[in-house]
């Protein structure tokens, strides 16, 4: 049986929700191993001069933190 947990984060990129998801994976990955999902809760993005500027995701991790 496994025992997993989830930790609640936010990344942002200049690029697009995806690079920011990739972004924010790659980040916690150093420090949180074994990851294997992550949910979408939602996506923002921040307009400047009538251009988006910047996109932000906020999502849900799961990571194994046991696997017997």
């Amino acid at each position: 049986m496994s025992l997993a947990k989830h930790i609640e984060i936010t990344a942002e990129s200049n690029e697009s929700f995806d690079a920011a998801i990739a972004a924010g994976i790659a980040n916690a990955s150093k420090t949180v191993r074994n990851i294997r999902s992550a949910w979408i809760k939602d996506q923002q993005v921040f307009v400047d001069g009538g251009q988006v500027a910047t996109y932000r995701v906020n999502m849900k991790l799961t990571f194994i933190v046991s696997d017997d």
